[in-house]
């Protein structure tokens, strides 16, 4: 497991290696593809500081999504979630809603990714089809800074 777990950082590293986006990213962060991985790898999730650019912000079930792929449902995404409570302190934090202040800006965010089970609703009822999203709860508004 050690193994393939540095096989895919050498991978990821080499992969991201070109992109402007992480070219000011500290070796302390993870990246949402580590948070992927790392999440589909252990029970209890990874945890640490993630950065990514947020390509895309949804609010459903009564929680705002901060997606790091402009598709939430593409496999490398990492959705950054949050509750309204913590939205709200968002908006009196930055001085506008975080859908709006956060969507293309690169973020830090400390806490743990997890591996979740989405199920597939058809007419109101779940249906025996599902597939994995990677989430990271937002637990409070100081696990969250602006890094551009």
């Amino acid at each position: 497991m050690r193994l393939q777990w540095k096989i895919w950082t050498v991978f990821l590293g080499l992969a991201v290696a070109g992109c402007d986006d992480t070219a000011r990213i500290p070796d302390t962060y993870f990246l949402p593809e580590q948070a992927v991985i790392g999440a589909a790898s252990s029970p209890q999730g990874m945890s640490g500081t993630f950065a990514m650019t947020v390509r895309s912000v949804a609010w459903a079930e009564g929680k705002l999504f901060l997606d790091s792929e402009e598709d939430y449902r593409d496999p490398r995404n990492l959705s950054v979630v949050i509750s309204p409570a913590v939205a709200d302190a968002l908006t009196e934090r930055f001085g506008d809603k975080p859908e709006h202040y956060l969507l293309h800006r690169q973020i830090a965010v400390s806490g743990t990714a997890e591996k979740v089970q989405i199920v597939f609703v058809v007419n109101g009822r779940e249906t025996s089809k599902y597939y994995f999203q990677t989430h990271l709860r937002l637990a409070t508004p100081n696990h969250i800074s602006i890094m551009k």
